[in-house]
């Protein structure tokens, strides 16, 4: 596609904000339709040079905001660090790195690095040395190599800092600080929090030049499109009114937050031992688990994530029909963030909070914070509900079944080669049985129909991707 054929509409609605040619076409590809209210807002500030500190909401478009003109800037030819992005957690991380890398498709040679806490650092030093033009790390793990020395920001025009608000909550003012002070004092600062406590402020004065302000606001969008429903439930009755929950909805996705680690364990067990479709996502998780987990469950794979927020934090899924607040969050704006992940891109959604009698504070609180009205229902008698009757009704297999490929990124292997070997000659599968494939750097996911898992599975261990051999195995 030229940048003749970019569609008008595209065109139309990002001409204004100055994006290059190359990147509208990208847009276009990628079914961008329009600017959201923050890029509307950012981008222009972004690509002027100016410092700009924004609030707005998961789900609001923020990394795009930030990317594009990161993008524009870029000097290809140089194989040195001209960007950095922290974020909170390795998911967000992995997730900005994602999007980056979609937007960046046409910077041929394009290195984005993930420079995470939890991952092997030995590859991380290897591409540092190597070079790269985008670093998207963990405050802990950029400050271990700035000590190190294995990563020089000498070149670094841009600093993102992406949920300030989280790292701080995470103990990572120190960090930050430190990093900050590593880089140059010419360079532009980014920083996008969904709150502005005392810290953001301080960050702010100490580390940024006349940064504009750009506010979305995202309330209205939670009372739109997401519809919010608690129930008051007995602390000994609240397994089964999940089940209920579940049974009623009967979602293909559901992400059940808890408030610790010990909850969301508890569950995972009990859903595990019943034959479940369940995962479970906390902070003790070492990295390639996290992956495997979360791979399962964008891929439909797994119907139900029991996650804790630390965990979840850059969670970006598809279609997420139900949210459920097994716990109530302690802050409202907590629970803000946790139902933001489903009623996305216009589309409707669903949030369920299971409420102890000593919880309803918690409600009116989150119902002042955002502005909303939460339906208070009673459920039917949980004495006369069949725990054994509701797991029936949830069981099952998932729609799709997960498939691990030892090739990735660094072995050149794209989704259009594990396509074309399920596809072509050797496989002739249906496209339409081929879900989601997520290329990672040592390895790769593909999603495939359950029905035809099994021959999928025999397809790509008996032919060849890009002519060359692979193990592949199924992801339990």
């Amino acid at each position: 596609m030229s940048s003749s054929e970019v569609r008008p509409d595209i065109q139309n609605a990002f001409r204004g904000l100055k994006i290059s040619a190359s990147l509208l076409e990208t847009l276009s590809e990628l079914g961008y339709t329009a600017p959201t209210p923050v890029q509307s807002q950012a981008i222009p500030l972004l690509l002027s040079g100016k410092d700009v500190i924004g609030q707005s909401q998961t789900g609001s478009g923020k990394t795009a905001a930030f990317s594009l003109p990161l993008l524009e800037q870029i000097q290809l030819e140089q194989r040195r660090v001209q960007g950095l992005i922290l974020c909170p957690t390795r998911e967000l991380c992995a997730q900005v790195a994602r999007e980056i890398r979609k937007l960046g498709r046409r910077h041929a040679g394009l290195q984005v690095l993930i420079v995470a806490g939890g991952s092997p650092i030995g590859p991380q030093l290897g591409a540092l040395e190597k070079g790269v033009h985008l670093v998207v790390g963990t405050p802990g793990r950029i400050r271990d190599h700035l000590e190190r020395r294995s990563l020089q920001l000498s070149a670094a025009k841009v600093v993102v800092l992406d949920e300030a608000d989280r790292m701080l909550e995470m103990g990572f003012e120190e960090d930050m600080q430190r990093i900050l002070s590593r880089c140059p004092s010419d360079r532009q600062t980014v920083l996008f929090s969904a709150t502005f406590p005392k810290g953001i402020e301080g960050l702010s004065r100490a580390y940024q030049r006349s940064p504009v302000r750009v506010t979305v606001e995202s309330k209205e969008k939670t009372v739109e499109s997401i519809r919010q429903v608690s129930y008051l439930v007995p602390d000994t009755e609240k397994h089964k009114a999940l089940l209920w929950v579940i049974e009623q909805h009967q979602p293909e996705s559901v992400i059940v937050f808890c408030n610790f680690k010990a909850s969301v364990v508890a569950l995972a067990k009990e859903f595990s031992q019943t034959g479940i479709s369940a995962g479970a996502l906390h902070g003790d998780l070492e990295q390639f688990e996290r992956d495997r987990v979360m791979a399962k469950f964008r891929n439909r794979s797994m119907k139900i994530l029991i996650a804790t927020d630390v965990a979840a934090r850059g969670i970006d899924v598809e279609d997420l029909e139900l949210v459920v607040n097994y716990e109530l969050p302690a802050q409202a704006e907590v629970y803000v963030h946790r139902i933001g992940r489903t009623g996305r891109a216009g589309k409707s959604g669903r949030a369920v909070s299971l409420c102890t009698s000593r919880e309803a504070g918690k409600i009116r609180n989150i119902e002042l914070y955002a502005g909303v009205h939460i339906d208070q229902k009673t459920l039917p008698s949980l004495a006369n509900l069949d725990s054994e009757r509701l797991e029936s009704r949830i069981q099952g297999d998932a729609a799709m079944r997960t498939l691990m490929i030892s090739g990735g990124r660094k072995e050149k292997v794209r989704p259009g080669d594990i396509l074309g070997a399920l596809t072509g000659e050797a496989g002739r599968l249906d496209a339409s049985d081929v879900g989601k494939i997520e290329i990672h750097d040592h390895f790769s996911y593909v999603a495939v129909s359950t029905r035809i898992a099994d021959r999928a599975l025999r397809s790509l261990r008996d032919g060849r991707i890009k002519g060359r051999k692979f193990r592949v195995d199924p992801v339990r």
